[in-house]
């Protein structure tokens, strides 16, 4: 039997809760489905899941595995030979809540819990797998989007560092060009001065011969 939930039984004691839960199982098996209280349809599920993994192995051991729990061998020979091979295919989820509503009286929410003997179709896990798949290419998608963008930005912001340096670069060539044309004109200036006094040194000369 799984783990008992916290809180209080559905009987006076364990054994109670058990032969209560073993007898809903019983009933479940017998008619397909059934009418019961919210918390004792959730209460019973794995009970009754768990019965029927025992019915779907088929052996011996599990068969008095199952008689050891329901003492009515017409239900255990119906579970074994009718339900079992119906949910054969079904990996897991044998049984169906519905929530039906409160119940006159005392108010307390009422549940049917059924057995779900549908046809598995393996298509639908496909189809599960299929979208879990397109959820993972997009999310890759995604990522590899945002990687591009980054990168992006990067190229970018490279090449607004590279024109800065360049402009930097040219306004640092323009005063030292401007500095080498005022050296150039200055000397320039003292050549032309220089053969000037040399002019009027000569004319001194000649003058002083005559």
């Amino acid at each position: 039997m799984p783990t008992p939930t916290k809180g209080p039984r559905l009987g006076g004691s364990p054994a109670h809760e058990r032969m209560l839960l073993n007898n809903m199982a019983a009933q479940l098996f017998e008619n397909k489905s059934i009418t019961t209280t919210v918390t004792k349809a959730k209460r019973l599920r794995p009970v009754a899941e768990r019965l029927i993994t025992f019915a779907k192995r088929g052996d011996l051991a599990a068969r008095r595995r199952v008689l050891a729990q329901i003492t009515d061998k017409s239900i255990v020979h119906e579970l074994f030979t009718s339900i079992a091979p119906a949910v054969a295919e079904r990996p897991g989820g044998y049984t169906r809540i519905t929530k039906i509503g409160p119940r006159k009286g005392d108010n307390a929410p009422m549940a049917v819990i059924e057995l779900v003997l549908e046809p598995y179709s393996p298509k639908q896990a496909t189809v599960k797998e299929a979208e879990a798949a397109t959820q993972a290419a997009a999310a890759d998608s995604g990522s590899d989007a945002s990687a591009e963008a980054s990168a992006a930005e990067e190229t970018t912001s490279q090449d607004e560092s590279a024109e800065g340096t360049a402009a930097d670069e040219t306004v640092e060539e323009a005063p030292a060009a401007d500095s080498e044309a005022s050296a150039e004109a200055s000397s320039e200036g003292e050549s032309s001065e220089g053969e000037s006094s040399e002019g009027e040194s000569s004319e001194g000369e000649s003058a002083e011969e005559k």
